[in-house]
């Protein structure tokens, strides 16, 4: 068994995962990146602990997955926006010390590729992307079993690549990003600025409740969605033309209501991937459910850490 640990800008999940990929336990808390290191350093350290508790048998390291930026091989933090005071903190060294483990770090994005890479949608496959699409988009690029990295180990941010030059400013500092036009918040914000002024609950929006709206026939949030569509499928297609991926997996909150945006998609790419033999990469979503990062976390430690470590995903 081993313990897992997904770093997110809305939540911290903790839990405890065996061979097989399968959540033995879970427990999660609110990220509170604004607040100091030290304090997500204790609850993360009594969740996990409080996890453990809960199974039977001990754990033989933590693998952990974390929004970035951060480098993966010291572990350390980076100027990370969504907690901004946790840079340069190194929570592998810290965790190593706690609990006299191995420890073992990646961006989330990577975290969660190499889970579904060994055991989800893209198991035996040698060529794989997977896109979350929640609070940021991170993307994971998995090839021949190994995660790619640019140099000195850094995990490239796809998710800021240029959609639109004249699109919102970014908190990267770039200006029409993809994941300033297609993350959840992106949609909120669209939605909070083209709504009539007297839109009920504009205020309380979120990414879900929109997608709802729009299922419920609500004319404005199908706007909405389908603005959101258009900037995702960009995207997406950027990636199969770059990568020409045998899988491309799409996990993240925007995705729970993929039925909104997979036709847009689909068409998306077939328009714009003729360079590439699009229509063999295939299309899916994330296999692993409600704990793909979680999952992800822990095939970190068994990738990094685990009897065949840095050999590959699978």
């Amino acid at each position: 068994m081993v313990g897992a640990i997904d770093i997110g800008g809305t939540k911290i999940a903790v839990g405890v995962v065996n061979s097989d990929g399968q959540v033995l336990t879970r427990l999660e808390c609110p990220t509170r990146g604004d607040g100091p290191y030290e304090d997500a350093l204790d609850r993360i350290t009594r969740m996990l602990r409080e996890a453990v508790a809960k199974v039977s048998g001990e754990i033989q390291g933590i693998g952990i997955g974390s929004t970035g930026p951060l480098d993966a091989l010291s572990g350390e933090f980076q100027n990370v926006n969504f907690f901004p005071g946790w840079c340069g903190e190194n929570l592998v060294e810290d965790l190593t010390k706690i609990f006299g483990l191995s420890v073992a770090i990646e961006n989330d994005g990577d975290a969660a590729a190499l889970g579904e890479a060994g055991w989800g949608a893209g198991r035996n496959k040698s060529r794989v992307v997977y896109v979350t699409i929640g609070t940021g988009i991170g993307v994971g690029v998995i090839i021949n079993g190994q995660p790619y990295r640019g140099v000195n180990g850094a995990h490239p941010e796809i998710g800021h690549h240029l959609i639109d030059p004249s699109g919102p400013q970014c908190d990267c500092g770039f200006r029409g990003c993809w994941e300033s036009l297609a993350a959840g918040p992106a949609m909120v914000t669209w939605m909070r600025n083209n709504a009539p002024v007297n839109y009920p609950n504009r205020d309380k929006l979120t990414g879900k409740s929109i997608c709802e709206l729009a299922l419920a026939g609500d004319e404005c949030a199908k706007r909405a969605v389908q603005h959101e569509a258009q900037h995702l499928s960009l995207g997406l297609a950027n990636l199969v033309t770059m990568f020409a991926p045998e899988v491309m997996i799409l996990g993240g909150s925007v995705m729970k209501s993929a039925d909104l945006f997979m036709d847009e998609i689909r068409k998306t790419i077939a328009n714009c991937c003729r360079l590439v033999p699009h229509e063999k990469t295939e299309l899916a979503l994330a296999s692993l459910g409600e704990d793909t990062n979680l999952i992800g976390a822990a095939r970190v430690w068994y990738y990094r850490c685990g009897p065949n470590g840095g050999k590959s995903a699978h």
